[in-house]
């Protein structure tokens, strides 16, 4: 079966909050309406960065109509529908299909025998939606990535790919290698992206695009064009802004660099930890001090 392969730089949509913990949807179309006017990708939504797997089915659907019926086709739209039962990935990816998705993602089975559990677990949510595109959701070093994928793509016919996020680049080369015409490898390790670019991703999938998505646009076009430097130096430059939201606790520190930029998302949901108030100030200057705002320009 035959599906589009996707490029570019995609942001892994973060879910705003209200105060009452809902989801927002007023800031939710205004920063995808943000998103698109930066020459994105494409928009996965509902992942780790969406903090789909802390939020009800209804919550989860109604993030997918939102983007989508936003995006109105102007960039291509992946519903993670990665979930505890394999009942609610299947009635998320039927949504996903129903109302425009171009495509639905799954993390590996959290509870489960083993591989005979995960076949079974990507098995059942792909086949619940043979229209679209199937992209398992892989994290390097949990477990053989690449047996794993070789036997889902005998599997699973939709099988179009993957999301892999992980250091590992001889583990990613090899998963790019098993390309055909409708084989894409999303990157997701944003502070591997220029990496990844190197060892022929085509496409990235990042929490920090939310706020600074032409850095990465940047980062892939250096790589296309042969100017490795050029993408290293600018890679260099993201990791600095990086290595603050972690220092903070990335889910508190990156909402709240969110609200510093115009878009109030609230708070993370727990487990998820928000920023103690009393940090705001010191995050503010360690932001200007590795230079965020130049990033945000691009």
């Amino acid at each position: 079966m035959s599906f589009q392969s996707f490029h570019g730089a995609w942001p892994a949509l973060i879910t705003p909050a209200t105060a009452e913990g809902e989801v927002n949807v007023p800031v939710l179309r205004d920063l995808t309406a943000h998103l698109l006017n930066k020459g994105i990708g494409g928009l996965y939504v509902c992942g780790t960065t969406g903090e789909g797997m802390f939020m009800s089915v209804a919550e989860r659907q109604l993030v997918a109509e939102t983007v989508i019926d936003e995006v109105n086709g102007r960039t291509p739209v992946i519903v993670h529908v990665g979930s505890i039962a394999t009942r609610d990935a299947v009635i998320l990816a039927r949504h996903a299909r129903d109302v425009g998705a171009d495509g639905v993602a799954s993390i590996l089975p959290l509870f489960g025998a083993g591989l005979a559990s995960t076949y079974l677990h990507y098995e059942t949510i792909a086949a619940a939606v043979p229209e679209l595109p199937f992209y398992p959701y892989l994290f390097g070093g949990q477990t053989d990535a690449v047996s794993l994928l070789r036997e889902l793509r005998r599997r699973i016919p939709t099988l179009a790919g993957a999301k892999y996020t992980g250091p590992n680049m001889y583990e990613l080369q090899a998963l790019v290698a098993m390309q055909d015409a409708n084989w894409t490898i999303f990157s997701g390790m944003d502070e591997q992206c220029a990496f990844a670019a190197m060892f022929g991703a085509t496409a990235n999938i990042g929490s920090t695009l939310n706020v600074m998505p032409g850095v990465y646009r940047e980062i892939r076009a250096a790589c296309e064009r042969g100017d490795l430097a050029r993408a290293r130096d600018v890679q260099a430059q993201a990791n600095r802004v990086i290595r603050v939201w972690f220092e903070f606790g990335f889910p508190g520190a990156f909402r709240e660099t969110l609200r510093w930029l115009g878009f109030d998302c609230g708070e993370p949901r727990l487990p998820n930890l928000p920023l103690p108030p009393e940090q705001r100030e010191a995050l503010h200057a360690a932001l200007e001090a590795a230079e965020f705002w130049e990033l945000t320009k691009m």
